[in-house]
């Protein structure tokens, strides 16, 4: 049965927490890390329809986008919006987890599904935020049981470009000695053994390292195996928020804004440039990204899709020549729940937890309503 650690422990693959930003708190917001879970809600946001339809459905687990709890409180108070979810989710046996900043920022994350949704091809960061850290994972394997060590720490180790599961073996002979009160896997308490072993490599992040350690120590048969851990001058991955990367067929900003309000499900948005000018560069931060307007036009994008835009955003546009699309906090963010979901499913039976079921909240909607605005002609 999966615990709300194993649980934890997987969406950290999703999406490390170092990948944070440092005003952010994502991660365990309320639950006990030894709790057991059969069923897992995803939604975007903690509302209190949400907790209780979790609840009621019967989760033991609700995993968010955004944070329930932002800043540390003086009181947990029923009487307060906020205590009032975090006693009904207590009550109710249900834990909350968020992945937000550090799932906007990682690789194959909400920004990536969004620039998927919107058809957009060799995509980079828009802003930097970091660089990821790699490290040679090395250990001593003896004859036969190079396979099943492998297996359990391929799911550790990083991609090299297009290529996944890359690792690299060598065969070799290492000597030990067993001392009293040990209890060898090979050789005689006393005897200097000599046995054959390959040597095991795999490139890993920093954030894997401790996982990826605790996973060899539970799969390696010897009592003490020997590893060992080098830090690399190669260039890790460009981390960072946003995504700037190209469409396929370059069109106007009126067919454009109208294909992003189609892939997202949407009633209406607003757009600020020339209905005919090109678009082919695209700049997009889901969420609340007008903070990267300039970040966007420095890099040569026709447009930047965002939400949350404000009248003097508008104006910034307009003084630098780049077009902005406003397509809503929600509905650039929604989208997470049925990829979060889909993820977490696949992770849970690779992990083994083939009993643990994933729901997606069905009770979420956009706050804004949208109307037709006729003229009322006084003749």
């Amino acid at each position: 049965m999966a615990k709300l650690s194993d649980i934890v422990g997987i969406i950290s693959k999703i999406a490390a927490p170092g990948l944070a930003e440092s005003w952010d708190n994502s991660g365990l917001q309320v639950g006990d890390p030894a709790a057991e879970i059969k069923r897992i809600m995803v939604s975007l946001d903690a509302s209190p329809a949400v907790v209780e339809s979790a609840i009621a459905l019967g989760c033991q687990l609700l995993v968010t986008h955004h944070p329930l709890i932002f800043k540390p409180q003086k009181t947990i108070s029923a009487s307060t919006p906020l205590g009032h979810i975090i006693h009904k989710a207590i009550s109710g046996g249900l834990a909350i987890v968020s992945m937000h900043t550090n799932y906007d920022i990682a690789e194959d994350g909400l920004n990536d599904v969004l620039a998927a949704k919107l058809g957009l091809t060799g995509c980079l960061p828009l802003q930097i935020t970091s660089e990821q850290e790699l490290l040679k994972l090395v250990v001593f394997v003896p004859e036969g049981s190079l396979e099943a060590v492998r297996r359990a720490l391929l799911p550790y180790a990083e991609n090299i470009g297009a290529y996944r599961d890359c690792s690299f073996s060598a065969s070799g002979e290492g000597t030990f000695t067993p001392q009293d009160g040990s209890k060898p896997f090979i050789g005689t308490i006393g005897e200097t053994e000599h046995t054959r072993e390959l040597r095991l490599e795999l490139l890993i992040s920093r954030p894997m390292l401790a996982r990826s350690v605790k996973t060899l120590l539970a799969v390696h048969p010897y009592e003490e195996p020997a590893f060992d851990v080098y830090p690399l001058l190669n260039e890790g991955k460009k981390l960072g928020l946003g995504r700037v990367g190209r469409l396929v067929t370059t069109v106007s900003l009126a067919e454009f804004a109208e294909q992003v309000g189609v892939a997202l499900g949407m009633n209406g948005l607003r757009y600020v440039g020339n209905p005919t000018a090109q678009v082919k560069k695209v700049a997009l931060c889901s969420g609340s990204g007008a903070s990267l307007l300039h970040t966007a036009a420095r890099a040569g994008a026709d447009v930047l899709v965002t939400g949350d835009v404000k009248y003097h955003d508008a104006r910034d546009a307009e003084d630098l020549g780049i077009a902005l699309i406003d397509a809503g906090h929600f509905h650039t963010e929604i989208i997470m729940v049925d990829a979060v979901s889909n993820r977490l499913d696949l992770m849970l039976k690779e992990s083994g937890f083939d009993n643990c079921e994933v729901l997606t909240s069905s009770v979420e909607s956009d706050p804004f309503k949208y109307c037709q605005v006729q003229k009322i002609s006084n003749k």
